[in-house]
């Protein structure tokens, strides 16, 4: 149970740091929580292609920003 609480805190954070990244292209406290859980599974893919693996709670939120950064960039790719 601690875990997804712990995912939940990550992932918010990750997501308000992804919006501020991105100049704006945050989109309020839930769907940035989500941004940022979606982003903490992507950017994992992404790092482990590049064979990159972070430790402790600072790896795991950075992680999640770099993949939220890029669900993001995605996103306004989309919306042009």
């Amino acid at each position: 149970m601690e875990w997804i609480i712990a995912s939940i805190i990550i992932g918010c954070i990750a997501g308000f740091l992804a919006g501020k990244i991105m100049k704006g292209e945050g989109y309020g406290c839930l769907l940035n929580t989500v941004l940022g859980i979606i982003g903490g599974i992507i950017g994992s893919k992404a790092l482990d292609i590049f064979d990159i693996e972070w430790g402790g709670l600072v790896g795991q939120v950075g992680t999640a920003v770099i993949g939220a950064v890029l669900v993001l960039w995605i996103a306004a790719l989309f919306k042009k």
